[in-house]
């Protein structure tokens, strides 16, 4: 296998205006630390949450009322409210990338009971 492909690859997505949004705001709101640790629980909320959609159940109130209370208090900044944006759209981006590159090898990649 060459591998000049894969770090071309690599190159393109730091390249890509997704990536250097992300980065570009990544720094700076990162850098306000009540800020980055609302993001954290943020993201450990979201993956509660959608591990418990994957499974069959409904999330406990308590859960959804605190992702709820987050969400609206990081979105409702502008500059956390573009960088989860960019983070989002950089994350379609790879997944896109993982797809093609998994049909390319042929593989299944897909959660069993999760296939559109």
């Amino acid at each position: 296998m060459d591998y000049a492909s894969t770090y071309k690859l690599a190159q393109d997505i730091r390249d890509s205006e997704e990536y250097k949004t992300y980065h570009g705001l990544k720094e700076s709101v990162m850098a306000e630390e009540t800020t980055a640790a609302l993001i954290k629980e943020y993201r450990k909320l979201q993956m509660t949450l959608q591990m418990t959609a994957m499974s069959g159940q409904t999330a406990d109130a308590e859960t959804m009322q605190r992702f709820s209370g987050i969400s609206t208090l990081l979105f409702s900044k502008q500059e956390v409210s573009s960088f989860l944006m960019a983070e989002m759209r950089l994350q379609q981006v790879l997944g896109d990338i993982f797809k093609i590159v998994t049909e390319a090898a042929d593989v299944d990649m897909s959660i069993p009971g999760l296939e559109r």
